[in-house]
């Protein structure tokens, strides 16, 4: 399995990047998608998911309201629209695959993709 995540650029703050992430190998429905994100010196986080059965996604409460998951079974791709973004959003963001469906958890995701950077100017 080959996760190629791709999309991330240089944004003026109040701006909007759109992340995408094509997957080799079939994403069954009970599959989750995922974005994470690693700033630089902290901790890679959560960012949002999706089941890719149901369409149903999930949030950090940092980026609700502003990021939108989604995904396109045809294309076997996941896409992160991140709109009103914010210098704290800069971060090198990866997407990942869990075939248990896990949504949280950093460590039930078993395939990453290779990171896009983005980075958001104040």
């Amino acid at each position: 399995v080959q996760l190629q995540a791709s999309g991330g650029g240089l944004v003026q703050a109040g701006g909007s990047l759109r992340l995408s992430c094509a997957a080799s190998g079939r994403t069954f429905s009970s599959h989750t998608m995922g974005w994470f994100r690693q700033a630089p010196g902290k901790e890679r986080d959560f960012v949002a998911t999706i089941r890719w059965g149901t369409g149903v996604s999930y949030y950090a409460d940092s980026v609700k309201g502003r990021f939108t998951i989604s995904r396109d079974s045809a294309k076997n791709t996941v896409y992160l629209q991140m709109n009103s973004l914010k210098p704290e959003d800069t971060a090198l963001y990866y997407c990942a695959r869990s075939v248990r469906g896990a949504l949280y958890s950093e460590g039930s995701y078993e395939y990453w993709g290779q990171g896009t950077l983005v980075t958001v100017s104040s």
